[in-house]
Parts: structure tokens; C-alpha cells; sequence
């Protein structure tokens, strides 16, 4: 994920942070949690084609649609990004 535009004089440029993928919310009842076996299935409130949301902390930076990636890589799920949030400078 180089960006050629990016600073690489400003000294937070090199250090790497997280980001969490959404891909969805479930809200079921502790009940049924309880009675949760091996092969359960958690229905979320999301399709498999909806966009997922990339989280940096609680802030939402991107949207992105899942693939999976190919080549050397094959097997390892990626994010192909389809909007970027405006990014403020209060962060």
C-alpha cells in the first residue's frame, strides 16, 4: 500500500496502526449466545455483497468490498477500497 504522495520526512510515516474491518453487526439474545453449539451460525445484518467498513479506532476511514487475494497470497482475504472518508485535521 505505497503512496507515492505521501511524506516520508514526517516521523509518524513509518509507523504501522490497525485497522479493523466490519463486515457486519449480529444482535441476538444472550439466550440463544447461551445455547450456541460447535457449527452455529451467527446471521448478521449485512449480505455478502454489501461494502465492509475500515475502522481506525472508532473512526470510520474507508469502504472496500472483499476479495480474495491471488498468486503466492491465494487463500488470504484483502480489501479493495471503493471510498475513502474525508480525513480531518484534528485527528
Amino acid at each position: 500500500m505505497d503512496n507515492p504522495s505521501a511524506d516520508k520526512s514526517h516521523p509518524f510515516s513509518s509507523i504501522p496502526i490497525e485497522i479493523t474491518v466490519s463486515v457486519g453487526k449480529a444482535h441476538p439474545l444472550i439466550q440463544d449466545l447461551l445455547s450456541m453449539e460447535h457449527n452455529a451460525v451467527l446471521p448478521l445484518d449485512r449480505r455478502v455483497e454489501d461494502p465492509v467498513e475500515l475502522f481506525v479506532g472508532d473512526r470510520l476511514i474507508a469502504r472496500g468490498e472483499l476479495e480474495e487475494m491471488e498468486g503466492a497470497q491465494a487463500g488470504q482475504l484483502a480489501v479493495r477500497l471503493t471510498e475513502v472518508t474525508e480525513l480531518r485535521d484534528d485527528l
